[in-house]
């Protein structure tokens, strides 16, 4: 499979590029930096610090490269990726994208992109991260109106949007899972005299420092309550992760998949 990756000097971009060159599945073909970059030119291997040359130099123009490749994969910015977006169902590419931070309007693009595209979309594609989620559907499903139930995420201090996509789409999970609609039961925080609304899902961001990643939910009972948590040490479980989605899509027809399709969860 001949892969692009985009973004090459971001935090997961340089560990994409180190996973898919490690991979005997997978050929990198070329990588996309964002217009007006110093490295621009220079090769890949250099650029993502992966501490050799790949014979690969970065360029910035994704539509004088895209033909090479089968998959794209990107985990850049939400600006970036409507523009990856739009090339990929121009010339009909695979793509697999981990960015964060979409709208209502700009995730529905994605869902239109797969009629004509495989579509992989994937807020998080750690696999224990997916197991937790299949976790949380349980409790929530089996407890429902029983227990409180509030979110707390930790990531460094550079993560732009909050909360997470990844606590995003736990909330939904589990809001499906009690018959509802996030966005109708969802609760950002809290100031002064603001007394818990049963049957809610309790938001609460940190930003701090080069936190890679944390989710807790916690399921408050009387008496009792029961955490389920997810640490990252650093973000290379997600970059493998990203690799297996775009080999996931190898053989396949355009359509909208999850890394739930790719897990088989």
């Amino acid at each position: 499979m001949k892969v692009i990756v985009i973004g090459p000097r971001g935090k997961m971009g340089r560990l994409i590029t180190a996973a898919a060159a490690a991979r005997d599945d997978m050929e990198l073909v070329a990588s996309i930096a964002p217009r007006g970059r110093s490295y621009i030119g220079q090769d890949l291997g250099v650029v993502a610090l992966t501490g050799c040359e790949l014979g690969i130099p970065v360029t910035d123009d994704l539509e004088s490269v895209i033909d090479l490749c089968d998959v794209i994969i990107d985990f850049s910015t939400k600006e970036t990726a409507m523009e990856v977006l739009d090339l990929a169902i121009t010339h009909r590419k695979a793509l697999v994208c981990g960015t964060t931070g979409f709208n209502q309007e700009e995730m529905l693009q994605f869902q239109r992109a797969a009629e004509e595209i495989p579509m992989l979309y994937a807020a998080n594609t750690s696999r224990l991260v997916n197991i937790m989620n299949k976790l949380l559907e349980l409790v929530a499903a089996t407890l429902k109106d029983e227990i409180d139930i509030e979110i707390l995420e930790m990531h460094d201090q550079w993560k732009k949007d909050s909360p997470s996509g990844t606590s995003r789409e736990m909330g939904e999970i589990m809001a499906h899972a009690l018959g509802k609609e996030l966005d109708e039961i969802a609760v950002y925080g809290r100031e002064g005299s603001s007394p818990r609304r049963p049957g809610t899902i309790g938001y609460h961001s940190l930003r701090a420092g080069n936190i890679p990643s944390s989710h807790t939910v916690f399921f408050g009972g009387m008496g009792e309550r029961l955490e389920i948590t997810h640490h990252s040490y650093n973000w290379e479980c997600f970059a493998r992760g990203a690799c297996d989605c775009a080999a996931f899509l190898a053989d396949k027809e355009p359509g909208f998949y999850t890394i739930q399709d790719v897990l088989n969860l």
